[in-house]
């Protein structure tokens, strides 16, 4: 029986930018196997989307902030989207 993926839209507030948020949103997508991408908001927000089974997207969250000291996150959205079966990888935008 195939998996299901799922995708999903988060934002993140707190102190998200200037700490390493987007690599290691990065390094924990590769880690579990997730597509998608991350980027910094003008607002000091964190936005990015997240593909893969509905088990790895759970623990993305919980991979980027593990032994983190700097990154603090003070509330999250999240919401379900629609997938994208062509997209074969995570990138870091606006570098």
């Amino acid at each position: 029986m195939e998996k299901k993926n799922i995708r999903c839209r988060y934002q993140f507030y707190g102190t998200v930018q200037g700490v390493g948020f987007r690599y290691r949103a990065k390094y924990a997508a590769q880690l579990l196997e997730l597509t998608g991408w991350v980027e910094n908001e003008w607002d000091g927000s964190v936005i990015g989307e997240v593909q893969g089974s509905v088990e790895m997207v759970a623990r993305w969250v919980p991979t980027i902030t593990a032994g983190s000291p700097w990154i603090e996150i003070e509330r999250m959205d999240r919401k379900e989207i629609p997938v994208l079966p062509e997209e074969r990888s995570f990138k870091v935008r606006g570098c």
